[in-house]
């Protein structure tokens, strides 16, 4: 008769399991309702060896943020292939599939981070990382989009970069809302948000000759059953 023997860890990948474990319970509660007894016990490890990998829990937080973050960030990464109203709405549904999994983590990233540190005081330096992970996410987010119209980021127009900043700003800030409830079926509000970002389009565009020419170009590409196509019927139909 054998016995399974438990295989050590090495040190970085007993760091990782801990932040993918940590991440886990963020994921499904406030970080600051997560315990780092939770933690250890959920990683099979005892209390003492959790501080022997991360000083406190703000530490794992930021570190389990810094995956999340990443993983965010890689949502709006999509092939510059058919027209931009399909490519977007793939982006919505992959970040709705990250905001729908991760729940409170999200909302803790967009919110600043946790808001107490182990010692009750939420530090100046925490929140700086935490600021700068969001900062990361959008500005990924921002050159994806950017792409996605052939003009890179030192290129783009100032009501360009208006319109893709103001856009991402709204679809963190539909998310936390829609968070508190699922009032609005999701796909629904992930097609509102690809519309959303061709009326912020189109009203810049309105005011500028280069943004007009840039929505002639979105939506000579789009074809009549696209959500671009579908925003157009449906604004008709209202006026009729």
């Amino acid at each position: 008769m054998t016995t399974g023997v438990r295989r050590r860890m090495g040190v970085e990948e007993r760091r990782q399991q801990l932040i993918g474990v940590a991440l886990e319970l963020f994921s499904r509660r406030s970080p600051d309702e997560v315990s780092i007894d939770e933690i250890a016990s959920a990683a099979g490890i005892s209390r003492p060896l959790v501080y022997h990998y991360f000083p406190g829990k703000l530490s794992l937080y930021e570190a389990a943020l810094k995956r999340a973050s990443d993983d965010l960030a890689g949502r709006f990464v999509e092939p510059r292939e058919g027209p931009l109203g399909a490519r977007l709405l793939r982006v919505m549904r992959r970040f709705f599939d990250f905001v729908d999994d991760h729940g409170p983590g999200f909302a803790a990233l967009m919110r600043g981070g946790p808001a107490v540190s182990a010692d009750g005081v939420r530090t100046a330096s925490s929140a700086s990382a935490t600021n700068a992970l969001i900062d990361a996410v959008r500005q990924a987010a921002y050159v994806q989009i950017l792409s996605h119209l052939d003009v890179t980021a030192e290129e783009a127009p100032a009501r360009l970069e208006l319109v893709v900043r103001t856009w991402i700003s709204l679809v963190e800030s539909t998310a936390l809302i829609w968070l508190d409830g699922r009032r609005v079926p999701r796909g629904e509000l992930e097609a509102q948000l690809v519309h959303d970002f061709a009326a912020l389009a189109a009203v810049s565009a309105a005011y500028d000759e280069e943004m007009a020419a840039l929505l002639r170009r979105m939506l000579k590409q789009e074809p009549t059953d696209g959500p671009f196509s579908d925003l157009v019927a449906r604004l008709i139909s209202l006026a009729s």
